[in-house]
């Protein structure tokens, strides 16, 4: 079985240093003001031999969810579509840049343990916005396919 937390931890510290925003787990990263990106883990579907199987690869899928938000130095500003597109742009980046020679991937996701054998974009809502707090968000899905080392 391949643990998801050591996955998790991963791909949050892949985001946030290749794209030198913060990232928060589930909920706003604590003490900061937008931008910023949301990771949660979604439920991961299974099939195959028993979770026990220790050789059995796995397939989880991460939404991130860049969040922009107003500019504090200007009084009545809004988060913007601009700024939420370009913060996706460097999510994808992130995720599934590769170098065009080598076809490496750009950010090697390191889990101990486990080899990566897969990423991909699995689904892309796009933008929302929510008037009330001035903040516009654009959701993405990744998942990362994952075997034994």
């Amino acid at each position: 079985m391949i643990a998801r937390l050591p996955v998790t931890m991963a791909v949050s510290a892949l985001l946030a240093s290749a794209t030198n925003l913060p990232v928060g787990r589930g909920s706003k990263p604590a003490g900061v003001n937008p931008p910023y990106y949301l990771l949660y883990a979604l439920p991961a579907e299974l099939s195959g031999a028993p979770l026990a199987d220790e050789n059995e690869d796995a397939s989880y899928v991460y939404q991130v969810t860049s969040v922009s938000g107003p500019d504090p130095t200007k009084p009545d500003s809004r988060g913007v579509a601009d700024q939420a597109e370009w913060m996706a742009d460097k999510a994808r980046t992130a995720f599934l840049g590769r170098d065009p020679v080598t076809g490496l991937w750009l950010r090697t996701l390191t889990v101990p343990g486990v080899k990566v054998t897969g990423r991909s974009l699995d689904v892309e809502a796009g933008g929302t916005n929510d008037p009330a707090d001035a903040i516009m968000s654009y959701v993405q899905r990744f998942r990362v396919a994952l075997t034994p080392a």
